[in-house]
């Protein structure tokens, strides 16, 4: 119901500008088959990014990569563990024959196993192996960028403060990099537990070229600091999760944009932040993200943020929030869980999220039998967690 709101307010927008003879910024741009307008210094680094970058989760078509890379996409964030996206990243990369206007970031990740990111003890040798077989998948003699990825995944602040300082990884780094393998070093974090604070020690330990963290108009009240840092140090700052939840997604304008093309003006508008990732994964999702490349955040934005906040504020499990949990007696991992429903419900990836949360030691349905109402009340931002969790359960878990 509250989609559908969201679309009639847009669609009696796009009727007014229309009747007026108009064409709405967004649509005469899609029709001009809208291209990269900014790009922007990544820090200290040598690299200038795309201010909106392709996030290549789950990518199938090398084919979708070229037309990126011809409307101006020039950074493409890819992972081992993203399905066969490498794959797809190489063959592209053989057809557009210009790898030195293209940086591709990838991850210190693993293709198979639980999990996939290396622990810490796993060696040199294994982070090294990591970054060899993404080369050898991709088919290119190095890498712009390799993350130590999605810190926060621990509640323990010391275990994945190790695993964002293991010296294994380091030397590792230090090894590629001399072999020519591998040029900046960057982490990320979408938490549920500690982002800005790994996020800011990364940037105060010398270590780490490129932070990206979770980043939007809904909550982050901590980011200010870390960017603020981030720049003092030279640091470049990357965001993700720029759509809150993206419950909005694909639907008509509002006064004149787009749900996305506002959060991501919005993101944008920090000086200190390079640009965004998003996951692209049709052609129609060029056209819809790309108008806002370059452009200034407007009021007519901000309205479309407070009407998207209104409708569904009190359904968005805040990225990188995990306030609530202390509430719950059992222990159930709240912000991993609704992240979960999120990639279910709003992002289309159900086969990935169902297996996610079958790997979860403590699921959700546990909260179906629990007199326990301390988290009740305890979402600072109105989520009621209980029937959260248990929706969740109802989705995630197939016996």
């Amino acid at each position: 119901m509250k989609r559908r709101q969201f679309l009639q307010g847009s669609m009696a927008a796009a009727t007014v500008a229309a009747s007026g003879g108009v064409m709405l910024p967004a649509e005469s741009h899609a029709q001009e088959k809208a291209s990269i307008q900014q790009y922007r210094k990544l820090g200290n680094t040598d690299l200038k990014m795309s201010d909106i970058a392709f996030g290549a989760a789950r990518l199938r078509a090398s084919s979708l990569v070229l037309r990126a890379l011809d409307r101006g996409v020039n950074y493409i964030d890819t992972a081992p563990d993203y399905g066969h996206s490498e794959e797809a990243v190489g063959e592209a990369l053989t057809r557009y024959k210009q790898r030195d206007k293209m940086i591709i970031a990838s991850k210190f990740c693993l293709r198979d196993g639980t999990p996939t990111h290396p622990t810490v003890g796993s060696g040199v040798a294994t982070y090294i192996g990591a970054v060899e077989a993404s080369l050898k998948r991709m088919g290119t003699d190095y890498l712009d960028v390799v993350f130590t990825h999605a810190l926060g995944g621990d509640r323990s602040l010391e275990r994945e403060q190790q695993r964002l300082l293991d010296p294994d990884m380091l030397e590792a780094f230090d090894r590629l990099k001399q072999q020519g393998k591998v040029r900046y070093l960057a982490t990320s974090s979408h938490g549920p537990y500690n982002m800005e604070e790994l996020m800011l020690q990364a940037v105060r330990s010398g270590h780490y070229d490129i932070i990206m963290p979770a980043f939007n108009f809904m909550r982050f009240p901590k980011l200010p600091e870390l960017l603020s840092e981030s720049k003092a140090r030279g640091v470049g700052v990357i965001a993700m999760k720029t759509l809150a939840g993206a419950k909005a997604s694909g639907d008509a304008l509002l006064d004149g944009g787009s749900f996305e093309q506002a959060a991501f003006k919005w993101v944008l508008k920090h000086p200190e932040v390079a640009g965004l990732v998003i996951s692209i994964k049709r052609v129609s999702d060029l056209d819809r993200f790309l108008p806002a490349s370059g452009q200034s955040f407007a009021q007519q934005d901000q309205k479309v943020l407070n009407r998207y906040a209104a409708l569904f504020g009190n359904e968005y499990c805040r990225t990188g929030c995990s306030d609530c949990e202390s509430s719950c007696s059992a222990g159930v991992p709240v912000g991993e869980i609704l992240r979960q429903r999120m990639y279910f419900e709003d992002y289309g990836e159900e086969k990935r999220a169902m297996s996610l949360y079958a790997a979860l030691p403590t699921k959700a349905d546990i909260c179906s039998s629990c007199s326990d109402d301390g988290c009740a009340g305890a979402c600072q931002h109105g989520i009621p967690v209980g029937q959260a969790l248990r929706g969740a359960h109802e989705l995630l878990f197939f016996s």
